[in-house]
């Protein structure tokens, strides 16, 4: 008999549509009239999964307050408490216009009493993460909003996985199991991911590169001025001696020394004229290889493509003067 009344009550739905939603067509009628028979025989054969599928169908093509009603039936029974909560609500929120059919009279009247029965079989769980300020975290498949975080949020009763990750950091998930009326917290501390090793030692290799190369260039420029030190030193050193051999040589013509024949008497200073030409070349020789070398230093760097570059020093001394000249290349 309550069988009956159940299914007369659902089958009403056919009579009047909500001012909510657009007209539904008489097609439409007749298919939530099948759907919300199907759904009532699911629903007392405990088949709730079945039920909230045709309860949930039937209602989207003709909104009405029994429908509602034995979508939230079937989700008590599948253990959806929050979402059951939500459609007990939704029924009372809407209510029922006057003149309405008695079944959804009826049916607010019930959705309220039934309704009052879920807060104290509700489980809560408080979720804070440690690590991160904007974690992505998601129960079973359902994201939760930043907000959430860190007070209490109404979970169905079972088991459940969370899942946390933040850029930067490495992923972590928790499985729990949520009882009728339990609070639970959950404390879930992220760690921050290591860096890439081959980032690290791409930046290591262009840091060491980079010194190297700063190191190298000032190591040349101190050489570079070193040599151009050493060769000045050679030059002004050959000028000297250069100035003091021809002094001699001056010396040895006016006593009728020639470059084949020179009087014993003029043998001292023909060695000292000798020792000063020597000096000078060396002097020379050394100054002007200093100030070449010195030179490409400075204006050049080494590259694997650059052509070696080198200079030919040849020194000179006569009776006008001494000095070095050189070809480069």
């Amino acid at each position: 008999m309550r069988r009956r009344s159940t299914l007369a009550a659902l089958l009403s739905l056919a009579l009047v549509s909500s001012a909510a939603v657009a007209e539904p067509t008489a097609a439409d009628r007749a298919t939530a009239r099948t759907l919300a028979q199907e759904g009532q025989q699911a629903l007392e054969a405990k088949n709730y999964a079945a039920a909230i599928d045709k309860f949930g169908r039937a209602d989207s093509l003709v909104h009405a307050p029994t429908l509602l009603l034995g979508l939230a039936r079937a989700q008590v029974g599948l253990g959806k408490l929050v979402e059951a909560q939500e459609s007990y609500n939704r029924i009372i929120r809407e209510g029922v216009q006057a003149g309405a059919p008695r079944s959804w009279t009826k049916a607010l009247d019930d959705a309220s009493k039934e309704v009052a029965a879920l807060p104290a079989r509700l489980p809560w769980v408080t979720i804070t993460v440690l690590g991160p300020t904007n974690p992505e975290v998601i129960i079973d498949s359902t994201p939760v909003p930043i907000a959430s975080l860190g007070v209490k949020r109404p979970v169905n009763p079972g088991n459940h996985t969370i899942k946390v990750s933040a850029e930067g950091y490495l992923p972590t998930e928790k499985a729990i199991t949520l009882s009728d009326g339990q609070s639970l917290t959950v404390n879930l501390e992220l760690e921050q991911a290591p860096v890439d090793p081959s980032q690290i030692a791409k930046k290591s290799s262009v840091s060491a590169d980079t010194g190297a190369s700063g190191r190298s260039s000032d190591t040349r420029k101190i050489i570079a001025f070193s040599i151009l030190g050493l060769g000045g030193a050679g030059i002004i050193a050959g000028g000297v001696t250069g100035a003091l051999a021809m002094k001699k040589h001056s010396e040895l013509e006016k006593n009728g020394c020639t470059n084949s024949t020179c009087d014993l008497s003029q043998a001292s200073n023909l060695d000292t004229f000798h020792t000063y030409s020597t000096i000078a070349t060396v002097s020379f020789i050394v100054g002007g290889a200093g100030l070449v070398a010195g030179t490409i230093l400075l204006l050049t760097e080494p590259k694997e493509s650059t052509p070696p570059t080198g200079a030919r020093i040849s020194p000179f001394i006569a009776l006008g003067g001494a000095g070095v000249k050189g070809t480069f290349w």
